[in-house]
């Protein structure tokens, strides 16, 4: 199939993308479910017969969740900025795993904030807790024989700021949204790691934008006024979280792409490559830098360092 064509579009829902498929069987994590996308996404594998885990840091936040969505619903404690939480959780699960989705995220924070390790917040949160996690239950994922892992990026990925000397803002100034969209290029760069690493255990990985959506929960921390530049100056097409949590159901669930890894996905289909310094903001693609491999496998190898997790990661 040519990934760039897609029977799903910009307005595209969840529950559209998964009518008529049958999950039975099938087992998934979502992080971050407890509220906007995160939910519809579970809620849309669960309405397609998944066993889906919601991976939150307020389990009483899960649980109101889990009930309203009904089904095979499970809720457990997990805070990516805590390494040793996402050791437990990965430590009690047990059985193969089919479908991870890294969807929990933090952006702009406003002032720097570190992680007992060091690690600046956003980076710790949106890259390497997920990374942790990831690698932590390879294999879970490898005894599923054809798991994908969905990363979460953002359009503002193509801003890059990784900064492989400087990843934790010691030496260069603090900017909310440089370290955000360095995060999220390195979201972009895992899925492009874990396929040329993990591609012998039959695991795709993929990243995803699922664009700029309405009353997110994620933008809690943007200065009100640069919030509503953001949403009143044309340059996004908003969705709903039904809408944005499409792309990542799609490229988690689609026998369309059985088989493709280490792609960029967002309004449902695969993106092009596009030129950061040409391209409206809204328009949809993906910068070259965030598909490098050898950006990537740099990454990889830092991430691996500052985890703890050295050669297990191969």
């Amino acid at each position: 199939m040519d990934t760039t064509i897609s029977p799903f579009g910009f307005a595209s829902t969840a529950e559209e993308v998964v009518a008529g498929l049958d999950l039975s069987g099938k087992r998934a994590i979502v992080t971050g479910a407890a509220s906007g996308i995160g939910v519809e996404t579970a809620r849309a594998l669960a309405r397609a017969g998944a066993d889906v885990t919601i991976a939150v840091r307020r389990v009483d936040a899960g649980e109101r969740v889990a009930g309203e969505i009904g089904g095979a619903v499970d809720v457990r404690a997990l805070d990516l900025s805590d390494q040793q939480s996402v050791r437990r959780f990965a430590e009690a699960w047990d059985g193969p795993l089919h479908i991870l989705i890294n969807n929990a995220g933090v952006m702009a924070l406003p002032s720097l904030q570190r992680t007992s390790e060091g690690w600046e917040m956003q980076l710790a949160t949106n890259h390497l807790g997920h990374f942790a996690l990831a690698v932590l239950l390879h294999p879970a994922l490898a005894a599923a024989e054809g798991a994908r892992v969905i990363s979460l990026s953002s359009v503002a990925h193509r801003r890059d700021g990784l900064d492989f000397d400087d990843l934790n803002f010691e030496r260069r100034e603090y900017d909310p949204m440089v370290a955000y969209a360095q995060s999220k290029t390195a979201t972009a760069l895992f899925a492009v790691g874990a396929s040329a690493h993990w591609a012998d255990d039959g695991i795709l990985a993929n990243a995803v934008h699922p664009g700029a959506i309405a009353d997110s929960n994620l933008s809690r921390h943007m200065a009100p006024e640069a919030l509503k530049q953001a949403r009143t100056s044309g340059g996004y097409r908003f969705k709903t979280p039904e809408q944005g949590a499409a792309t990542s159901v799609f490229v988690a669930t689609s026998p369309l792409l059985e088989g493709v890894g280490g792609r960029y996905f967002d309004d449902v289909a695969q993106a092009p490559v596009i030129d950061p310094a040409t391209a409206a903001w809204g328009e949809p693609g993906v910068a070259a830098h965030a598909l490098d491999p050898d950006r990537a496998e740099r990454l990889w190898e830092i991430s691996a360092r500052l985890v703890g997790r050295g050669s297990a990661v191969d």
